[in-house]
């Protein structure tokens, strides 16, 4: 496909992600060469999406293991099993039958004692999941605006001296963010986002830490980004002086 100068960058979010069929990779690579703004938005890119890559894929979380060992201990174990005895031997058909029942009994304690750690340990697992699916969907929106052809950037600085990038996608009405040297909230704070959309601050999601995440609500008419640090779960008003305050990009 043949590319204009002024189109090459918009590439660079589908460059990095290996969106580009060979030709347009091999036009891509020769502006790299030239051009200083593109390399160093391709840096930035593909810092990003190596954060991304690993957000996608969580552990379990690191109590688990220890809280499961520790259920273990407390839970009945099955008697161990023995060769019947000769069926002629009436004392043994008698110690059959109780250890049958003794069997039963134990069965059915150790029944309901895994029952109890089985559902313990399913809702840990799907609590996972969840975070794990959150995750994919972060990363295939972030994924979809940065190789989108229209991606445009803008970049800021917090006021403690974070810095912070946003690629907009007109097109697919998109937006992310992404913050690298945000100081760790307390527990009970988290960072916030806000679009300006006729001089009024609407909520655009949450973000506990460094990392990158789409933007939630619509930035078509935004003006611009701000970031302020709330308490957790957020605000539906900024209710702290900004941290950041900065233009969408254009």
């Amino acid at each position: 496909m043949n590319q204009h100068a002024p189109d090459l960058h918009g590439l660079v979010g589908a460059y990095v992600l290996d969106a580009l069929d060979p030709d347009e990779t091999e036009t891509f690579a020769r502006h790299l060469a030239q051009c200083e703004t593109c390399r160093g938005e391709v840096a930035e890119f593909r810092a990003t999406t190596a954060r991304l890559a690993s957000a996608a894929s969580r552990n379990p979380p690191p109590a688990m293991r220890r809280r499961t060992l520790d259920a273990v201990d407390g839970v009945r174990q099955l008697p161990p099993r023995l060769a019947p005895a000769p069926a002629s031997a009436a004392p043994g058909r008698w110690l059959r039958r109780r250890a049958l029942h003794l069997g039963l009994a134990a069965s059915l304690a150790a029944a309901v004692s895994f029952g109890g750690l089985a559902a313990w340990q399913s809702q840990e697992v799907q609590q996972a999941q969840e975070q794990t699916r959150q995750a994919q969907q972060n990363l295939d929106a972030v994924s979809g605006v940065l190789a989108a052809p229209d991606a445009r950037t803008a970049h800021g600085t917090t006021t403690d001296g974070a810095l912070a990038t946003v690629v907009a996608s007109a097109h697919q009405n998109r937006a992310v963010f992404t913050a690298t040297g945000l100081s760790v909230p307390a527990p009970d704070r988290t960072y916030q986002l806000w679009l300006q959309q006729d001089g009024t601050m609407r909520p655009a999601g949450l973000i506990h830490q460094d990392g990158t995440v789409a933007l939630t609500g619509d930035p078509a008419d935004a003006t611009a980004l701000g970031l302020t640090l709330e308490p957790a779960g957020g605000s539906p008003q900024p209710t702290t002086t900004p941290l950041l305050l900065m233009n969408m990009p254009t």
